[in-house]
């Protein structure tokens, strides 16, 4: 069984919750997607933990941490991890986030560039403008929004052996051990963090970094968000940012192709950091 450590902290006027794995080694902070929680980083803190003080973090809205009614732009999840940081005494972490969770990595690195000394962002929500996806109308966005945040609310009324059965059909790639969490997750996550907005700004946020990054991209034809041609743009702005692609992996890399996903990270982290 993990001996982890299950704690609260206050930061930004609410209160996060975070597992952490301990011990006297750099501090590894992994960032999730929407919907999911700390917890869905498990395999991967399971991997790296004998080098790393590992904290998996709940975002504002999801898992245990406190679900306020507003507030979820990218900015207010970036200030929470910040304050978490800080407020443990971390010092300059590493920063690793999937989708999201990528998105809040990259933020607290341009806005908070002292609390991090190298990112790993894992498919990060950014689309190139002449993606059809990223001329999306307000109007048609909302629709969407509304139609996915009607969607998880008939989810959380399933059994929780319900809501992994129907994960394991969608993705039979997954190790059994991804399912629980992800599955709880969805139960826990207050529904409102699916009307927060645009999420995908990159532009502007890039030149900002001065930390060294790493971006991990999937393959788009399996539903990978970043292109090619949108790494090119990123690295042209900000040549710190380095990338490497993993075949055979949509959105969810790290879940999709798990094995080269740590290796790939494993031998990363310390050049980055």
């Amino acid at each position: 069984m993990d001996n982890w450590q299950s704690n609260f902290i206050g930061t930004n006027g609410i209160r996060l919750h975070y597992t952490r794995t301990g011990g006297d080694k750099p501090a590894l902070v992994l960032l999730h997607g929407i919907t999911d929680n700390g917890l869905c980083w498990s395999r991967v803190a399971r991997a790296l933990e004998s080098e790393y003080d590992i904290l998996m973090v709940d975002a504002r809205g999801h898992g245990l941490s406190d679900k306020p009614e507003d507030g979820y732009s990218a900015n207010d999840y970036a200030a929470d991890i910040a304050g978490l940081i800080e407020n443990l005494g971390l010092g300059a972490v590493l920063l690793m986030g999937h989708s999201l969770g990528a998105m809040t990595t990259a933020t607290v690195a341009a806005n908070y560039p002292q609390l991090v000394r190298g990112a790993v962002l894992e498919d990060p929500p950014w689309r190139d403008q002449s993606d059809p996806l990223a001329q999306m109308s307000p109007e048609r966005e909302t629709a969407w929004m509304t139609e996915w945040r009607s969607n998880l609310i008939a989810q959380q009324k399933l059994p929780l052996a319900q809501i992994i059965a129907a994960g394991r059909e969608r993705s039979p790639q997954w190790h059994a051990d991804e399912f629980p969490n992800w599955a709880e997750a969805k139960t826990q996550v207050n529904p409102v963090v699916l009307g927060a907005g645009r999420l995908r700004t990159w532009t502007d946020l890039i030149p900002k970094i001065n930390c060294p990054v790493l971006l991990v991209t999937g393959d788009n034809a399996q539903g990978a968000i970043v292109t090619p041609g949108l790494v090119q743009k990123i690295h042209a702005l900000n040549a710190r940012v380095e990338y490497a692609h993993i075949a055979g992996a949509g959105h969810n890399i790290r879940r999709d192709n798990f094995d080269e996903f740590v290796r790939i990270v494993r031998a990363s982290l310390p050049h980055i950091g």
